[in-house]
């Protein structure tokens, strides 16, 4: 019985011994068993990936290039060749300029400084070309020659920038009508509760013309991460009018002094309108200064043919006799 029970115990911590064992080094195994499928099985959607992305982009690049029209394969590459050839020929200074005006313009997102560049060069080109075709076969000496060639090279430089200056105009103008609207819209929705920010948005959401395009590129330049003094800045550098000088100053001096921006854009909404009817009434007292061009080329010498040529009709018809 004694080596009975001492045969059962021995068994007994043999199967415990082993159970230890199997519990110490089994769950490694079986640890070390799924990290390698793991792994194995993130190597093999590695490379899937790795070949997927690769198809996808070499399809798409076979695509691009099969979608691609004739303007985007030939034309645009040309054209910029060209446009490069071409700006080395303008001066520096000049481009300077251009850059300003395309600035005041606020066509920077759509025109480049290269490209006017360019333009200001075949303008000068088409210039000496016409000056040369008035020339060709004329029996006039050469210094006359020379001043007509020189003018039209003159005439092709200068009409690029008068172009763009009446561009200019016509652009202050449009802004000029439309700044008192705005500032109306933006005064009464402050007074309603909005903030500075909010009723911009809600009025550039609302509104068309080249003013909602000016304080909607300046939330754009906030969203960016830009301060509302340096924002508002450059929207007055770009419009480059009196009245948004004074507009933007006055709220930019509001936030610094912390005073009421309902008020300051009231002030400003009252004296702005103001400003606007003073430059109506200015322009309407322009309008008979101007109208003495059209009349004095085109009306008064219908006046007189209508008036003088019966009169010398029958004075000749009287001297005949």
């Amino acid at each position: 019985m004694i080596l009975l029970a001492s045969f059962v115990v021995t068994v007994l911590l043999l199967l415990v011994l082993l159970l230890v064992v199997y519990a110490m080094y089994m769950p490694q195994a079986q640890i070390q068993r799924r990290m390698g499928k793991m792994i194995a099985e993130a190597e093999y959607e590695r490379q899937a990936i790795k070949q997927s992305r690769k198809k996808s982009a070499t399809q798409g690049i076979y695509r691009t290039l099969a979608d691609m029209s004739f303007r985007e394969r030939i034309v645009d590459p040309l054209r910029e060749n060209i446009e490069q050839s071409l700006v080395r020929l303008a001066p520096r200074e000049l481009r300077n300029m251009m850059e300003k005006m395309i600035f005041h313009l606020g066509v920077q997102e759509s025109w480049t400084v290269n490209r006017l560049a360019a333009g200001w060069v075949i303008s000068v080109v088409v210039g000496l070309l016409l000056a040369l075709l008035m020339i060709w076969n004329s029996s006039l000496q050469i210094p006359q020659k020379m001043a007509i060639l020189l003018l039209g090279a003159a005439g092709g430089a200068l009409l690029p920038f008068m172009v763009l200056q009446s561009a200019i105009r016509r652009r202050q103008a449009a802004l000029r009508r439309q700044l008192p609207e705005f500032l109306d819209m933006l005064c009464v929705s402050v007074q309603a509760g909005l903030s500075f920010d909010g009723a911009l948005a809600k009025i550039v959401a609302r509104m068309k013309g080249p003013v909602v395009d000016e304080f909607s590129r300046a939330l754009r330049d906030m969203e960016f991460g830009m301060t509302r003094q340096h924002t508002l800045t450059q929207l007055a550098q770009r419009c480059d009018l009196e009245e948004m000088y004074l507009f933007t100053s006055s709220v930019i001096q509001s936030e610094h002094l912390g005073t009421s921006m309902s008020k300051t854009l009231k002030n400003q909404a009252d004296n702005m309108r103001d400003r606007h009817r003073q430059w109506v009434r200015a322009e309407a007292m322009k309008a008979p200064v101007k109208i003495i061009f059209p009349l004095v080329l085109f009306i008064f010498p219908s006046i007189f043919v209508i008036i003088i040529f019966p009169a010398a009709l029958s004075l000749l018809k009287s001297l005949g006799k």
